[in-house]
Order: structure tokens, then C-alpha cells, then sequence
């Protein structure tokens, strides 16, 4: 009886080490089937060793009772269950723990990049914002501009021909303007453009009266007329100069304030009365300042309060202005610009 009881208990132990083990591996997914398994075991083990105790027919039945009283392996799973679970809950514990600690150390650290990318951003929008308030309260230059020279070009019966602004308006507007047999004039057997025409006959003009013009150019006289003959150089006072005495014509350039620069060619010959009108703007045309083409529609009283210009100031400057030119002139020589 002993020896079976012995045996009991060494089968016992190692059903508790065997569940044990297999508490220990349960997961969260597994637990309720290991439970129920670890169950089955200690109940199938306790039905073997009480079968074997009753074939035994001991004779005192106290030593039955105390027999499978032994055979209770309850406590000893308990402590099992007992462990797992506070295992299991101090685990939970831990978790949780780990997880709020790398919350407070990612919040600890925000990303100072993204921060000032952000700021930047938010910076930039309020920027164009103010401009563009700042830009909607200033005023239209160039709805002014034109609105004002249709006024004046009514007041003096004028029509406007529009011409490119390509570097050549200046050339472009007086050809348009002057008569065509006073621009058709050319003795040279090469066909040029209109403005070609123009721009050639005031260069040659430049050179050959050096005296009324060298005064007023920073550069070698030479290399100057050379730009306005054979490039895109813009004109100013100088080459209105040159093309009014050059073509014996007396030009008007309307601005849009009501002021009208004569500018004389010096002749009391005239071969045609009538004086050539240029537009002159300052905003209306991307490249900065430009010339269109004017022509008389009836005859009106003009305005006797402009400036009679024979020489002066730089007038205006050409719708493509690459470089800036500044003259030095005599305080009794009238500017064309206004003041």
C-alpha cells in the first residue's frame, strides 16, 4: 500500500510541474483552453489513483480516507493559478506602464522642424495677405493713364495707332506719324522697315552735327550712333531731336496730364505745316515707358501753355530700356520731363 501511495505522489507532482508549465505558456488567446486541459488532467489523475486504492480493500477505512485526501492536488494548483494570474495582471501592469512612459518621452520631444516649417508657413500667408490688401487699396496707374490720354487725345482731336513695344517704338510711332512721302524718302537701294528708315536718318543726323549733340552722351559719339542705327537701342530727347530737324518737322508728344512737348526742327521751311503728334506713357506697358502713333481727326485750338522745346532734358525713355542714360543740361535749356 506503500508503494502505491509513493507512486501517487510522485504522479501528482509531476501533474502539477506539467501544469505549471503549461500556465506559464498560455497566452491570452489560449488561456481558457489551457485551463479547462489542466482541469481535465487533475481530474482524470484523481479517478485512476482512487480506482487503484479501491481494488486495494484496505482494511482500516480511515487509511482509504487519509489515502485520497493525499490525492487532493487542488491547493497546490491554486498556488499555481494564484501565480499566473498575479503574474499575469503585473504584466498587464507593466504594459501599460511601458506604454504611458514612451508617451510622456515622444511628448517630451516634439519634431522642432516641422515646427518651424509650420511657422514659416503661417508667416508667408500673412504676408501675401497684407499685400494683397496693400496692393487692393492702391490705385490703377494704368486705368488712369489711359482713361486720361483718351480724355486729352479728345480735347485735341487725335487717334491713336498702337505700336508694338519691341525697343523700336520711338522709330515705329514717328514713321507712322510723319507723312509717308517724308518717310519714303531714301536714297539708298536697300529696302528697310519704316523704322529703319527712321532710326538711320537720325543716326546720320547725330553724326554729322556732333557739336549739338556729343554734349549730352556719355559714350564716344561713334559707338552711339552705331547702337541707334543698327540695334534695338531705345530713343529719348536726343533722337527726337535729330529725327524733327532731320525731317524738317515740328513733334508734339501728348502726355496724359494735358502737357504737350513741342519739340521744333529749328527750320522755318517746313515742307508740311502740320506738326506730328506722339503718345507718350509712362504705366500703361509693361516694359516702363512707350510711344504710340498719333494723327489729327479735325483741327482744334491746342493747348498755348506748352513747352517749346529746342533742346533739353532726355524726353522719355523707350518701351525697352536696358540701361539708364542721364544728361547733364543747361539750366536755360527746358526739361521735358515734368517736374
Amino acid at each position: 500500500m506503500e508503494e502505491i501511495l509513493a507512486r501517487h505522489r510522485k504522479e501528482k507532482k509531476d501533474l502539477q510541474a506539467k501544469i505549471t508549465q503549461k500556465k506559464n505558456n498560455a497566452t491570452k488567446k489560449t488561456r481558457k483552453g489551457v485551463n479547462d486541459d489542466c482541469d481535465r488532467l487533475e481530474r482524470e489523475l484523481a479517478e485512476k489513483h482512487q480506482a487503484e486504492i479501491q481494488e486495494m480493500e484496505p482494511q482500516d477505512p480511515t487509511q482509504l480516507s487519509e489515502a485520497v485526501e493525499d490525492l487532493n492536488i487542488d491547493e497546490g494548483t491554486e498556488g499555481v493559478n494564484s501565480g499566473i494570474n498575479s503574474g499575469t495582471q503585473n504584466g498587464k501592469s507593466d504594459a501599460v506602464a511601458d506604454q504611458s512612459s514612451s508617451d510622456q518621452h515622444h511628448a517630451r520631444k516634439p519634431n522642432r522642424q516641422k515646427a518651424r516649417l509650420a511657422r514659416r508657413a503661417a508667416e508667408q500667408e500673412s504676408q501675401a495677405a497684407a499685400a494683397a490688401v496693400e496692393a487692393s487699396n492702391l490705385p490703377d496707374l494704368r486705368k488712369q493713364e489711359l482713361c486720361a490720354m483718351k480724355e486729352q487725345m479728345k480735347k485735341h482731336g487725335l487717334s491713336e495707332t498702337l505700336i508694338r513695344p519691341d525697343g523700336h517704338c520711338l522709330f515705329s510711332a514717328c514713321a507712322q506719324s510723319l507723312p509717308p512721302n517724308v518717310v519714303g524718302r531714301d536714297s539708298t537701294a536697300v529696302k528697310k522697315e519704316p523704322y529703319q528708315t527712321v532710326r538711320y536718318a537720325a543716326a546720320d543726323f547725330m553724326a554729322e552735327h556732333p557739336d549739338d549733340f556729343q554734349a549730352f552722351m556719355e559714350e564716344p559719339l561713334e559707338s552711339y550712333v552705331r547702337k541707334i542705327r543698327d540695334t534695338a537701342e531705345w530713343g529719348g530727347e536726343l533722337e527726337l531731336q535729330a529725327i524733327a530737324r532731320s525731317y524738317k518737322v515740328d513733334i508734339n508728344v501728348l502726355r496724359a496730364n494735358g502737357r504737350i512737348d513741342r519739340i521744333s526742327s529749328g527750320s522755318n521751311n517746313k515742307e508740311d505745316s502740320e506738326p506730328t503728334w506722339l503718345a507718350y506713357y509712362t504705366h500703361s506697358f509693361g516694359l516702363g515707358e512707350h510711344y504710340n502713333a498719333l494723327k489729327e481727326v479735325s483741327v482744334t485750338n491746342t493747348d498755348k501753355s506748352t513747352n517749346h522745346i529746342m533742346y533739353g532734358d532726355e524726353a522719355t525713355q523707350g518701351c525697352a530700356a536696358s540701361r539708364k542714360r542721364t544728361y547733364s543740361v543747361s539750366s536755360a535749356l527746358s526739361q521735358l520731363r515734368p517736374s
